[in-house]
């Protein structure tokens, strides 16, 4: 993969920005609203607007009497002033980072996108939460499809409501695979993984050598031999050395790489870290494309009414690509100790309490 990092760092003039900013409705029509929407420009105008005649009332109580009247309504203009110049100065800046990002694609070879509404990727990255995006989009066709980009979605409501921030990198396999998740153990926090989702643990896999100090394997029960076929001693090292802090699944045709942290940004070390992620891994997972679902050995030889069953009795026989219903999704946990604990705690304090008032 070739890598040149000048476009990220080099100046980029305000009206060129603008200007690129501009095209964007038409270049992607698609796009998500949150990229191309004008609330950016109506907000700040709307501040100016209202900001106006509080300034001048402001003025005239200074004027005519003592503070703090006066004083209150001036200095509530002139944040409303200096809260719509910040937006719009964060509004170029915006632009002009995804100029950088649309240079950068192209001289690497790739394409600039600024990112969708609820994305359909079938990760379980992408199925959690809601108000889902994707944003800053870095792709490649060759020698497959490479996706780089960043993600967002918001759980909770009210006073309880959050907004996680992810990066990904997204590849296009040639064909259908068991879903694995490899749980990296150096990005876990203090209640265990950091993933979305929690896996069943009966699923888990472990791997010889020193992987399982670096990765957390779940697979399909009863997928497990389909797991060591495709995770060789050479394929595990390129994780350990390349990956060790990134989250990993393989879903349908889809080898997906989670991160915590953004990673389409104007950081050129990091950029150069994740064309050695993807660089490392695709001379590797080619072998990836002859694997078969034994499975469906026997759904694809099954006797059909009015055909002879003769091929049913074929050994060699190559199964069709594609993976069977038990192995297409990993099994979800319910409840976890933590949440088993919480709720106990919340039931002792409501019976203590209960049981002082009665008292």
């Amino acid at each position: 993969m070739q890598f040149d990092a000048r476009p990220l760092s080099e100046p980029v003039d305000r009206q060129t920005a603008r200007v690129f900013a501009s095209t964007l409705r038409e270049r992607f029509p698609f796009a998500r609203r949150g990229t191309l929407s004008i609330a950016g420009i109506v907000i700040p105008v709307v501040m100016f607007i209202f900001s106006l005649p509080l300034l001048a009332i402001g003025i005239g109580a200074l004027i005519l009497n003592p503070p703090p009247m006066g004083l209150i309504f001036t200095l509530m203009s002139v944040a409303m002033i200096a809260g719509g110049v910040l937006i719009l100065v964060k509004r170029g800046d915006s632009a002009a980072d995804q100029y950088r990002l649309d240079r950068f694609a192209a001289a690497n070879g790739m394409r600039f996108h600024p990112g969708y509404d609820d994305p359909q990727l079938p990760g379980v990255l992408f199925t959690v939460g809601r108000d889902r995006q994707s944003s800053q989009l870095v792709r490649g066709e060759e020698p497959r499809f490479v996706e780089f980009g960043n993600f967002r979605y918001t759980t909770g409501s009210g006073k309880s409501e959050q907004t996680h921030r992810w990066g990904y990198i997204a590849v296009r396999l040639d064909a259908p695979l068991p879903n694995i998740v490899l749980d990296a153990e150096g990005n876990n926090g203090l209640f265990g993984s950091n993933l979305p989702v929690r896996l069943d643990k009966r699923q888990r896999l472990s791997l010889e050598g020193e992987f399982d100090q670096y990765f957390s394997l779940y697979c399909p029960q009863g997928y497990e031999t389909d797991a060591l076929y495709l995770f060789t001693p050479d394929i595990m090292q390129r994780f350990m050395n390349r990956a060790a802090q990134l989250d990993v699944e393989i879903v349908d045709d889809w080898l997906f790489f989670y991160s915590g942290s953004p990673l389409s940004t104007l950081d050129a070390d990091r950029w150069r870290w994740e064309f050695s992620v993807v660089g490392a891994m695709l001379d590797k997972i080619d072998r990836w494309s002859r694997w078969r679902d034994e499975r469906l050995r026997i759904a694809s030889t099954s006797p059909v009414s009015g055909v002879q069953p003769a091929l049913a009795d074929a050994p060699l026989l190559r199964p069709p690509e594609g993976v069977a219903e038990p192995g297409r999704r990993l099994k979800r946990r319910r409840f976890t100790w933590f949440v088993v604990v919480l709720i106990a705690i919340v039931v002792v304090n409501v019976v203590a309490s209960a049981v002082i008032a009665g008292s």
